[in-house]
């Protein structure tokens, strides 16, 4: 009995993260089309979620990989939030969009990492990878973040192209790609707490 709620927990909660992406699909995201790289992702995102249903169902997984992934999910959830509210009015684009940023978000999440965005579902993938316990998860995992990882790039590499490649540059020694950059300014910090 606990399985099978532990199941429909973790289901439920990966269908709803996949929906609020999906809405910020056509509720954030400013692009005019969807671009060809975006419409990849779609179908991966599809794919790899049916697979992780299907090993979620027919597999058995220890209670803690069930509440562990499901924590880790909701995390991700924590900071995607975190990041459209902080990138509101910035005007940002799909993943592989061919149009040049025209705006820098330096606040909130993005004072940490440059890809909140990409950040948070490469851990909602690893939440949901954990919650199936298997071996196989790793596999779609590590092939979405590669996916991430050439859009990120892609989306650095515009920026040099752009009036705000200096301000860029800049961003960019002092953040991380995906995960915090523990350098000089974190450990200050960390001392003072």
């Amino acid at each position: 009995m606990m399985e099978g709620v532990l199941d429909l927990l973790v289901s439920i909660g990966s269908i709803a993260t996949l929906g609020q992406y999906a809405w910020s699909m056509r509720a954030h995201f400013q692009s005019p089309t969807m671009p060809p790289g975006a419409m990849i992702i779609s179908a991966v995102v599809i794919g790899v979620a049916l697979f992780f249903l299907s090993i979620l169902w027919i597999e058995r997984q220890p209670v803690t990989a069930k509440l562990g992934g499901l924590a880790i999910e909701l995390a991700s959830a924590a900071l995607f939030w975190w990041a459209i509210v902080i990138s509101r009015k910035a005007r940002l684009r799909f993943a592989f969009d061919p149009d040049n940023p025209d705006s820098l978000v330096t606040d909130g999440p993005y004072f940490y990492v440059r890809h909140p965005f990409y950040a948070s579902y490469i851990i909602f993938w690893i939440g949901w990878g954990v919650a199936t316990w298997s071996i196989w998860a790793v596999v779609p995992v590590a092939g979405i973040v590669a996916i991430y990882t050439i859009a990120a790039l892609d989306e650095e590499r515009k920026f040099s192209r752009t009036a705000l490649a200096g301000a860029y540059a800049a961003y960019r020694a002092r953040t991380g790609l995906f995960w915090p950059r523990m350098n000089r300014d974190w450990r200050s910090l960390w001392m003072r707490a």
